[in-house]
């Protein structure tokens, strides 16, 4: 893909950005030494999702030094103004599965820009996974892409599928519902199946096609920045519960466009 100059840049540094986390994070996966800290939401922290995000602000710091960094782990940029760019961090989404030693874990960034009239848009995101041996990302307007083993890039697209019966939906688990728990797991028993993969790998296979529908209740901005890029530039749709667009509310909920507004209605509270 040819992005313009300064995407180009932006891109490339996503990738080095990735690079530098897979890393980390590899070299402490199964480590027997590892660190682990509960925050006050009571959610595990370990020294490696620290480590990481640490490696990228400092990396940011020097090359976007005009840019602002929001991070899981180490906080939010409180002066964000109007034409900033801020850069957006989960440096390991699935700290839980990192922690029992399954692979479906990855590093999210994400990359925003705040026009003037205050309103943001991602314009790119990197998912890099690698346990998985798998990366995504995407730009605005240029599509999504898919990398295995560090290979070619493969472009990606949702699927065509338009019938609740023919689909295939992702969750992460059943809890954080609420209201909503008993018109999700109906609209679960008229989907062709559901299966719990969950955290990033859900939206990322909505991306590719393999699944229809994906959606979690409760969700930060870190965790959903780069995924909802790579899933509408892929032609999916990407909203909050409520229906508005992007990732910028408390929930998630990525689809491949046709099944969107069915499942939204399925599930009002």
């Amino acid at each position: 893909m040819a992005y313009p100059g300064d995407l180009l840049g932006d891109i490339e540094l996503l990738k080095s950005l990735a690079d530098l986390s897979d890393e980390i994070s590899s070299s402490r996966f199964l480590a027997q030494d590892l660190k682990i800290e509960s925050k006050p939401d009571l959610s595990p922290v370990t020294d490696a999702d620290k480590a990481v995000e640490e490696k990228i602000r400092e990396v940011l710091s020097a090359q976007r030094p005009n840019d602002k960094i929001v991070g899981e782990e180490f906080g939010s940029a409180e002066d964000i103004k109007a034409m900033d760019r801020y850069w957006v961090i989960d440096p390991i989404d699935g700290t839980k599965n990192f922690l029992r030693g399954l692979p479906i874990w990855a590093t999210l960034i994400g990359l925003v820009h705040r026009n003037e009239n205050g309103q943001d848009r991602v314009i790119a995101g990197m998912v890099s996974s690698p346990a998985l041996f798998r990366r995504w990302y995407a730009a605005e307007g240029f599509g999504a892409f898919t990398e295995v083993n560090s290979g070619t890039a493969i472009q990606i697209k949702a699927s065509n599928v338009k019938e609740i019966s023919d689909a295939s939906i992702s969750f992460s688990d059943l809890v954080g519902w609420g209201p909503r728990k008993n018109s999700y797991l109906a609209f679960m028993d008229k989907a062709w199946r559901a299966r719990g993969i969950g955290d990033f790998w859900s939206h990322m296979l909505v991306a590719e096609g393999a699944v229809d529908i994906a959606a979690e209740p409760s969700l930060a901005l870190w965790d959903m920045a780069a995924v909802a890029i790579i899933v509408t530039e892929a032609g999916g749709r990407f909203s909050d519960l409520e229906n508005v667009a992007g990732p910028f509310g408390k929930s998630g909920v990525s689809t491949n466009g046709h099944l969107h507004q069915a499942f939204i209605s399925a599930v009002k509270s």
